[in-house]
């Protein structure tokens, strides 16, 4: 058993073994790292999303908020800004396309709040054409919702009043002021007046990426067994594992 493991064609089963037990490490490990993100999410949003909230200075300043921060309930007071209001494009919500609503909120210390008040569909005429929004309350007003961080930007020239995401640097040049480092994704406000529709409640669910790293692992050892177990079998009793040599018939020998 043991010459025949070292004869080129096995050594270069084990090279292939070899090859393809590292490359299952890799993926279950790259499987892993996505459980791990989604399990941290997770953990954040459950510990955030009922809580009482706390003052939305307290968690965000100029500096972009860290993921920590994310998904923190907070509170904040001030005057909507509404000739500022952008449209974030291609947004879905219970499987259809639309716009989510940011309206700058500007604090009494002067500093300004990004706040995503929530979806709007498509206008009827087409997604070029603005939709109908309905308009933020006017006067002090005093919202309450969950911090999140701004978005990579997607590097596309938009129409005016428009935004392909939340990317708070872009968001701050259209409004012309500087924004905190992070936005308010809205639960409710007061006095309350018609808004768009809220958006989802965020998943709190890992996926099956646990499961995938699992069995990318248990990939392995089945694979070695499976070729220990031919190795022994060849030994034994001459069966080959992989393509078998082609037989020539006794005719094409004497055709030849």
């Amino acid at each position: 058993m043991l010459r025949l493991a070292l004869t080129p064609r096995w050594l270069g089963w084990f090279a292939l073994a070899i090859a393809a037990s590292v490359a299952c490490v890799l993926l279950g490990q790259w499987q892993w790292g996505k459980y791990e993100d989604r399990s941290a999410r997770a953990d954040r949003i459950e510990a955030h999303y009922e809580a009482e909230p706390v003052p939305v200075t307290d968690v965000l300043g100029e500096a972009p908020a860290p993921l920590a921060d994310e998904w923190t309930r907070v509170r904040a007071t001030g005057e909507y800004v509404p000739d500022e209001r952008l449209l974030v494009r291609n947004r879905p919500l219970a499987g259809s396309y639309g716009y989510e609503v940011l309206v700058p909120l500007r604090l009494a210390d002067g500093q300004v709040l990004v706040v995503d008040r929530g979806w709007v569909p498509n206008s009827p005429k087409g997604a070029d054409v603005a939709p109908d929004v309905p308009a933020p309350p006017t006067g002090e007003v005093t919202v309450t919702g969950w911090v999140r961080l701004g978005e990579q930007s997607l590097g596309r020239d938009m129409p005016a009043g428009q935004l392909a995401s939340i990317h708070l640097p872009e968001a701050s040049e259209r409004i012309g002021e500087d924004v905190l480092g992070g936005y308010l994704s809205l639960q409710s406000e007061q006095p309350r007046t018609e808004r768009p529709e809220p958006l989802e409640v965020p998943d709190t669910g890992t996926g099956p990426h646990l499961a995938y790293a699992i069995q990318w692992w248990l990939v392995i050892p089945a694979f070695w067994v499976f070729l220990v177990m031919s190795l022994r079998r060849e030994a034994r009793d001459g069966t080959q594992v992989g393509p078998r040599p082609k037989k020539v018939r006794i005719w094409d020998e004497e055709d030849g």
